[in-house]
C-alpha cells in the first residue's frame, strides 16, 4: 500500500486552500486544511504532517509566529506562501526557519515540485541509518569540527550541533574545498540544485545561521569574500 505523506495547508482563504488540496491529492498526498494560526498549531500536534504549507497573513496568530512556535519543537519542513514578494519578507521567513518561500499566485506544478524537493532534502536526515562501506569516509574533519554527510551529523568542540540538512550540506561543501571561493550562484546550484527557484539571499541566510552555531576557530573560519561569495578558510 502506498504510504501517503501528509500536508498541513494553512490559509485563511478556503477557496485557495481547497484548490491546493485538490492538486496535492492528485499527487497522492493526504491533506488537512486549517484557516488560522491557532488551528494550525493544534493541527500540527494531532495531524503530525510531513510538511506544512503556511500562509503568512492569518487572522490572530500570523504565519511568522506559527513558524517560530513550530521551530521551537520540530524541524518539520515548512514552505511559506505569501503575496508579499519583498526580499525582506523572504529573508525574515527563512531566518525564522522556513525551508522555502512561494509567492502567490503560483503555478500548481511549481508548488508540487517545491514540496517534493523539500521532502527529498529532509528524507536523509529523518531516516538515519548505518552508512554503506563506500560511504563511511564521507566526512570532513578539522580541529574541533567534524561534519559527516554519511549520517548528517556535526560535532563542534566535542558536542553535537543540531543542524537542518541544507545548513549541514552547505558547511560540508565549503569545508570539503578549503580556501576555495564559491559564488552564491555556485552554492545555490551545488546545494539546492536546479529545482530551486529562490534567490541568492537564501545562501546569505544559511551562512548567517551557520555562523551563529559554528564560531570562527583559530585554525579555520567561514569567510566572506566581498563582492564574490564565501569560502571555508583554513589558516596555517
Amino acid at each position: 500500500m502506498l504510504n501517503r505523506q501528509k500536508v498541513l495547508i494553512v490559509d485563511d482563504d478556503n477557496n485557495i486552500a481547497e484548490l491546493i488540496s485538490l492538486y496535492l491529492t492528485k499527487e497522492f498526498f493526504d491533506c488537512m486544511i486549517v484557516n488560522d494560526g491557532e488551528e494550525a498549531l493544534n493541527a500540527f500536534s494531532t495531524f503530525t504532517p510531513d510538511i506544512i504549507l503556511l500562509d503568512l497573513m492569518l487572522p490572530g496568530i500570523d504565519g511568522y509566529q506559527v513558524c517560530r512556535s513550530i521551530r521551537q519543537i520540530s524541524n518539520t519542513p515548512i514552505i511559506m506562501m505569501s503575496a508579499k514578494g519583498e526580499v525582506f519578507d523572504k529573508v525574515l521567513g527563512l531566518e525564522l526557519g522556513a525551508d522555502d518561500y512561494i509567492i502567490k499566485p503560483f503555478d500548481s506544478k511549481e508548488m508540487v515540485a517545491r514540496i517534493k524537493a523539500v521532502l527529498r532534502r529532509y528524507s536523509a536526515a529523518s531516516q538515519p541509518k548505518e552508512p554503506a562501506p563506500a560511504e563511511k569516509g564521507k566526512y570532513v574533519e578539522y580541529p574541533d569540527l567534524k561534519v559527516s554527510l554519511s549520517n548528517y551529523s556535526v560535532t563542534y568542540k566535542g558536542k553535537t550541533v543540531d543542524m537542518p540538512p541544507k545548513e549541514l550540506e552547505l558547511l560540508y561543501f565549503l569545508a570539503s574545498s578549503p580556501n576555495q571561493v564559491f559564488t552564491r550562484e555556485q552554492l545555490l546550484d551545488n546545494i539546492w540544485g536546479y529545482e530551486y527557484l529562490g534567490d541568492t539571499r537564501t545562501v546569505d541566510v544559511h551562512i548567517k545561521r551557520l555562523r551563529e552555531k559554528i564560531k570562527d576557530h583559530p585554525n579555520w573560519s567561514l569567510s566572506t569574500v566581498w563582492g564574490v561569495g564565501y569560502k571555508f578558510e583554513v589558516k596555517n
